[in-house]
């Protein structure tokens, strides 16, 4: 049996009409995908397939969260995932999938295998840099990255990162944001210029 068995659709000996199926993924679908970026998975997919017409209609929508590594602190960060994806599958002469809205497989396949569809349905919801919202960063993993990039502090771009990295840090989320009375005077501006 093998690793993604399970996410074969029998698409051949499909009725017409609606068909569901349910999955959940968690650490082992991602540790077969040779994903080191998610660390633990919880995440239900619902797959409904729609056949008629010699089109199948695949519509997922993925929720659930991934536990990812943040960049600045490297504790475990979780991630909400919901979304969705649509795809229409027909059989063909030979396998196309130059279009975004449609799938041309082989006549002589049987099933399809959606597991990597629904790997690349969650991987692209996935931001390229990981970062705990401000103010909820490992405090002792933030001072040791301030101490060493205090050596680099003739360097422009590593004083500006340092600076942002003081600032978040020194922020609380659930503590109000003051604003600068100056910005405020030229928001009293505007709407008196708007009255």
């Amino acid at each position: 049996m093998g690793k993604f068995t399970e996410y074969k659709l029998p698409l051949k000996s499909m009725a017409p009409g609606t068909h569901q199926f349910e999955y959940r993924l968690g650490k082992t679908f991602f540790n077969n995908m040779e994903n080191e970026d998610i660390h633990d998975a919880d995440l239900r997919v619902a797959l409904t397939v729609v056949y008629k017409a010699d089109v199948y209609e695949l519509d997922f929508a993925v929720e659930g969260t991934l536990t990812l590594i943040c960049d600045r602190c490297l504790d475990d960060l979780e991630f909400p995932v919901d979304t969705t994806y649509h795809i229409n599958v027909k059989y063909g002469d030979d396998y196309n999938d130059d279009s975004d809205t449609l799938l041309v497989i082989p006549e002589s396949d049987n099933y399809l295998n959606v597991a990597y569809m629904i790997y690349d349905t969650v991987a692209l919801t996935i931001p390229i840099k990981h970062v705990h919202p401000l103010g909820k960063c490992n405090r002792q993993m933030s001072a040791m990255l301030k101490k060493h990039r205090a050596g680099d502090a003739n360097d422009e771009d590593s004083a500006i990162e340092t600076q942002l990295i003081d600032e978040m840090d020194s922020m609380e989320a659930d503590e109000p944001r003051t604003t600068d009375p100056r910005w405020d005077a030229l928001k009293n501006l505007a709407t008196d210029s708007n009255e």
